[in-house]
């Protein structure tokens, strides 16, 4: 693998956005230790970015630019490297590509250069169940799979130095890693599209095609002999807008009656169904697949049980980023009927989605509610019917306090925003990490 290496060394790589999940740190540990001279970006201050600088800190030939993006490092460069939801209409990229400097992102690459077998997995909602679903079933066969793409803490570019041909990468890909593959007309050979739902459109300034178009990457540059496993609606509808897909197409996705699945929801069966598809696309089983989704107990943050505590049952469902997931996370727990012994915490800032339907499922299946502060709350409390009881909270302390104030034993208290988190949380994985903390401080009884 010395020639990856060998591909970087010496070139002058800008790598703009560095971050705090782990991703940028390991893409500019790689660019470092190959010997790129490499100039690191981010609009966030270093006191931001104290975490990442410090596991930098042992590299000499690394120049930051933090607090801001200058001109001159998206000039005379051999490549830029840019971060997920950089804009897409970024004047810098803008300037770098009329300079004809080639632009890239780290999966993309990732894909473009590697010989690994590669399974990428999209969609709204699901992805990262599915992904872990695959995950299992391919390490109870025996293959070792590793991950990349979005998974928190995980860098993408560093695996070309420890994967090739025999080896299986599962990349998780939101639609602004998607947009890489576009530039790069790449594909993974096995590619998964859950669904297709409103969301990210204070980033797509309410275009639903252009999300689609993002979203649609993960299999329009496919080849003969790969596979796409998808809905039949996204098929015909990809199929419209793009023409004859090369791979060959799976929409008969289904979650076999009478198997076992630990995770509750329906939701959860249909990403099971995916799952599923994608390790028989990749020759596993039935039976192997059976028992390590059987197994499977769910990722941090989804629909995470983390057990009683006074005769209560607390789930962190904290990646509910769309009134989608929360709706998803309210029908698989909450009982209906009037109350339904459910107090949800749910509420944040806004990514300019609708919450129309959450608004209606709210009263259905949750005794009460407790929202925290933002725009996206203020959506919410607009829709629901007068008197329904909401508290307010602008910390994660707060909400779990007034949750807990008249909660009793056999109630669930869900934390599912159905929105992000800025405003009060780094990002949602902080909001979900608070909750966890908070909760395993209780006392037992």
């Amino acid at each position: 693998m010395a020639s990856i290496k060998e591909r970087f060394a010496g070139k002058k790589i800008t790598l703009m956005g560095l971050g705090l999940l782990g991703r940028g740190v390991g893409d500019a540990e790689f660019f470092a230790a190959a010997g790129a001279e490499l100039i690191v970006t981010d609009l966030k201050s270093a006191e931001d970015l104290a975490p990442s600088l410090a596991r930098l800190a042992k590299f000499t030939g690394i120049t930051f630019r933090l607090g801001g993006h200058r001109m001159e490092d998206f000039e005379d460069r051999d490549m830029i490297v840019r971060a997920a939801g950089t804009p897409f209409d970024s004047p810098y990229l803008a300037h770098a590509r009329e300079r004809g400097i080639p632009i890239e992102m780290d999966a993309s690459l990732f894909a473009a250069l590697s010989p690994a077998r590669t399974v990428g997995i999209t969609g709204t909602r699901g992805k990262s169940t599915v992904t872990h679903l695959v995950r299992a079933a391919a390490e109870a066969a025996g293959m070792r799979p590793r991950l990349g793409g979005n998974e928190r803490g995980v860098a993408t570019l560093p695996l070309l130095e420890t994967t090739g041909a025999r080896d299986l990468v599962i990349l998780e890909l939101d639609s602004w890693q998607l947009q890489g593959f576009a530039e790069d007309k790449v594909s993974p050979r096995i590619a998964v599209w859950t669904n297709f739902m409103r969301d990210h459109m204070n980033y797509y300034r309410g275009d639903m095609d252009r999300y689609f178009e993002d979203k649609a990457a993960v299999a329009r540059f496919q080849k003969p002999g790969d596979i796409f496993i998808t809905t039949p609606e996204i098929k015909e509808k990809i199929e419209a807008r793009f023409g004859m897909l090369a791979g060959t197409v799976i929409t008969d996705v289904f979650f076999p009656d009478g198997w076992d699945l630990a995770l509750p929801g329906a939701h959860n069966r249909a990403n099971a169904g995916f799952a599923l598809a994608a390790a028989r696309a990749l020759g596993i089983p039935d039976d192997t697949s059976r028992k390590a989704f059987a197994a499977f107990r769910g990722l941090p943050g989804r629909l995470e049980f983390l057990g009683e505590k006074r005769g209560i049952a607390f789930y962190n469902d904290s990646n509910s980023t769309t009134p989608d997931a929360a709706i998803a996370a309210l029908r698989a727990l909450g009982r209906g009927g009037k109350n339904g012994g459910l107090i949800l915490i749910a509420g944040g800032s806004d990514k300019d989605l609708v919450f129309t339907e959450l608004a209606a499922e709210i009263p259905r299946r949750a005794a009460r509610a407790v929202l925290f502060t933002g725009a996206a709350t203020e959506k919410l409390r607009a829709l629901l019917p007068p008197g329904y009881p909401a508290a307010a909270a602008n910390s994660m302390d707060e909400a779990l306090r007034e949750a807990l104030a008249d909660a009793r034993t056999g109630d669930t208290v869900l934390l599912s925003p159905g929105a992000t988190s800025f405003g009060i949380f780094k990002n949602e994985y902080d909001r979900g990490d608070q909750f966890r903390d908070l909760v395993a401080r209780l006392p037992e009884n």
